[in-house]
């Protein structure tokens, strides 16, 4: 895990891997549930009986949203800021979900 003191400490390892996460499990219950918060139910995420016989590997695949949605839950795992009063999401650039 990568601690810095303050969030100007980061600006030091920008484009550095910070490392992989700690392990979530998605079953499709998350992606059920996502899908019925965001109103994306769109059957590669939702129907399963099908994607056994049209999904490369016979499964549904997660939203990349949801994937995204995740980073709160992770972040902490990889990265700690010691002096902060709060983290704020101030955007993202540049996202793609090139595999599922």
């Amino acid at each position: 895990m990568l601690t810095v003191e303050t969030p100007k400490d980061l600006k030091q390892h920008i484009g550095k891997t910070l490392g992989p996460s700690d392990w979530i499990t998605v079953d499709q219950a998350m992606i059920d549930k996502f899908a019925e918060a965001t109103g994306d139910h769109q059957w590669i995420h939702v129907d399963v009986e099908r994607a056994k016989k049209e999904m490369p590997g016979g499964k549904t695949i997660a939203h990349g949203y949801l994937t995204l949605s995740l980073l709160p839950r992770l972040a902490p795992t990889l990265l700690k800021v010691n002096k902060r009063k709060r983290g704020i999401n101030y955007g993202s650039n540049k996202i793609r979900f090139t595999n599922p």
